[in-house]
């Protein structure tokens, strides 16, 4: 008779001289183990029950790289929902190595006032891998490449086990594994090992809202044998609801039930293991709307069914708090894109919890009015309001850009800014323009700038899990001057120079807003004075000016620190003179002093002093 094991750890954890296995499956009458480390015919070694629900069982002989199944109640073999490491969505768990012979042991996060995110779908913004599973160590490949262009975080879209070897990652089917076709668990810790040795931070995509839907009958759905039937069909068992609170946009019954403790704890686990195992960085939380509430909601009256008596609300307050009483330096950020404030409020004021949020007001505004074919079209009161806009009192709360995955792919209808602004023509004079006037914005505007892979180099193919990134752009020198664009406001935004610290800084105030003629300008600042305060200047409208008389906060010389019509950054660019300038006292703008300065069509001009 099995004797249950007295180790802990949850799915495979390997010891000295064996593997613990241990699962919950609260309805099953019998659970055994079958694997690799028995011989062919892989006879089943029996697990004991703990009498809580779990099933646990010590196995001498068993090791890491073992295939393994559960067996429950005889007749069903299902992988491990725990499974580290997975041979694929439909196949066998494998025992995976928890240790690594990490390389970087001295990383530090950088600061958050300081983070320039760059996202990234691992299976398309490598070249294409000449060897498959392969995609991870390709990346690593690439490292120097984002290093130069001077972003220092990662967003991975989601690399937990998904059905196939293609996708966007939006469909895990095993959520404490790495896909397989990626590089599996080691290559993901290489990665970020690499990346730390690069000084670039690593965030991981987590989706918590839906499971599945493909290949969930492999592992956890109906999992132990129990189910319920509702409206007519057999729902998903333990792990999900079982009933109308399964639904979602990704398929109608795979909600996982966040009101059961046990799948609470798969959940928070699952966050903590990126964490604190794999030495991520931060986390993203796909759609965290869905989780709060089925329907997505906002402000759900306390009767309200769908209410669901918060469940899923006080799951992300725990995950948070967690996070921030064991690695509070690490950045947790909610996709939620309903401009929730208690999203990113503190838990102790009855958010929450979040870091940050993407903030769809920012990049909705601003691609509206980028993509305007006239500019009398242009509303200067929304840009303004998408740039002042904040959630609390932190500027940091909000991550800003003009395009993403979701912004930018196919499926979703939708469009790189480029293509946008001028259908069929990506690389046109207008499209260059105001998609780096855009790029300009998400880089002098409060938040976390965030930018989607291929920006940089002008990529206008729409974003597909099949199209990998047009890395001849960049090498062929075609578009150099693009990147150089972007590095050059990144290294503004990151205080690179020591002569803009005010872009780090919490104060932001449009002061300077001209319809008629389609320029705004603002002043960026922490606590002001030379190297600190930082005026922004960006023309939307297709006249340029040679001298053109604002409002600036102090007397004295102006420096140019950046001017997006510099024909250094694109021969077809009107290098426009964007000269230095001497402020007079002379109240302008509400501001005490006043200056000239020149400015090109659909372009951005960055000031500041040094003394």
């Amino acid at each position: 008779m099995a004797t249950p094991s007295d180790r802990p750890g949850m799915g495979a954890t390997p010891y000295d001289d064996g593997v613990t296995f241990r699962v919950w499956a609260p309805f099953a009458h019998a659970i055994a183990v079958a694997g690799s480390f028995r011989d062919r015919d892989r006879i089943a070694v029996p697990l004991a029950s703990e009498g809580n629900g779990h099933w646990s069982v010590d196995v001498p002989g068993a090791q890491v790289g073992d295939e393994y199944r559960f067996v429950i109640d005889g007749t069903r073999e299902k992988i491990d929902p725990r499974a580290r490491q997975v041979t694929n969505s439909a196949g066998q768990g494998i025992v995976a190595a928890i240790d690594f012979p990490w390389q970087t042991n001295d990383f530090r996060m950088p600061p958050w006032d300081e983070l320039v995110i760059y996202q990234m779908h691992p299976g398309t913004f490598p070249d294409q891998p000449s060897e498959p599973h392969q995609e991870f160590d390709e990346i690593i490949g690439k490292l120097d490449y984002l290093v130069e262009l001077g972003v220092n975080a990662i967003q991975l879209l989601p690399t937990k086990e998904f059905f196939g070897d293609i996708s966007w990652g939006y469909n895990p089917a095993n959520i404490f594994a790495v896909e397989s076709s990626y590089g599996g668990p080691q290559g993901l810790k290489r990665l970020i090992d690499a990346a730390h040795g690069k000084g670039l931070a690593v965030f991981l995509d987590l989706v918590y809202n839906h499971f599945g839907p493909q290949d969930l009958d492999q592992s956890i759905w109906q999992f132990d044998g129990w189910s319920q039937r509702f409206d007519g069909e057999d729902m998903g068992g333990i792990y999900f609801y079982n009933d109308w609170r399964a639904r979602t946009p990704w398929g109608h019954k795979n909600r996982p039930d966040y009101g059961r403790p046990e799948v609470r704890a798969f959940i928070r686990d699952n966050a903590m293991m990126w964490l604190e195992e794999f030495r991520a960085d931060g986390l993203r939380f796909d759609m965290s709307c869905y989780i709060r509430n089925v329907d997505a909601r906002d402000n759900v009256p306390p009767d309200d069914p769908t209410n669901m008596d918060g469940w899923g609300w006080n799951l992300l307050r725990w995950i948070n708090d967690e996070i921030n009483n064991r690695q509070p330096w690490n950045l947790i950020i909610a996709e939620d894109m309903r401009r929730n404030h208690d999203v990113t409020r503190p838990t102790s004021q009855g958010g929450a919890g979040f870091d940050s949020q993407w903030d769809d007001l920012f990049i909705h505004t601003i691609r509206d009015v980028l993509t305007q074919s006239r500019d009398e079209d242009r509303d200067l009161g929304a840009v303004q309001r998408a740039i002042e806009h904040r959630y609390g009192d932190n500027v940091l709360s909000r991550v800003v850009y003009t395009e993403s995955h979701d912004e930018v792919a196919t499926k979703n209808g939708k469009r790189r800014l480029t293509e946008a602004i001028h259908p069929g023509h990506a690389n046109s004079w207008y499209a260059k323009k105001r998609s780096t006037l855009g790029a300009a914005l998400v880089m002098t505007s409060p938040g976390i700038p965030m930018i989607f892979q291929g920006q940089e180099i002008l990529e206008w193919e729409p974003f597909d899990d099949t199209h990998y990134m047009d890395w001849d752009k960049y090498y062929s020198g075609r578009f150099r001057g693009i990147f150089e664009l972007y590095r050059d406001l990144i290294r503004l935004r990151r205080n690179w120079y020591d002569h803009t610290r005010g872009l780090r800084g919490e104060n932001v105030h449009v002061h300077h807003r001209n319809e008629r003629d389609h320029l705004l300008a603002f002043h960026r600042w922490q606590a002001g004075g030379p190297r600190d305060d930082v005026i922004v200047i960006a023309n939307f409208g297709s006249r340029g000016f040679p001298s053109y008389t604002l409002g600036l906060p102090r007397a004295g010389r102006w420096q140019v620190r950046f001017n997006s019509d510099w024909g250094g950054y694109d021969r077809e660019f009107g290098n426009f003179f964007s000269y230095d300038t001497d402020a007079i006292p002379g109240g302008r703008d509400d501001m005490p002093c006043q200056a000239n300065i020149g400015i090109g069509p659909y372009s951005a001009i960055i000031l500041s002093q040094s003394e």
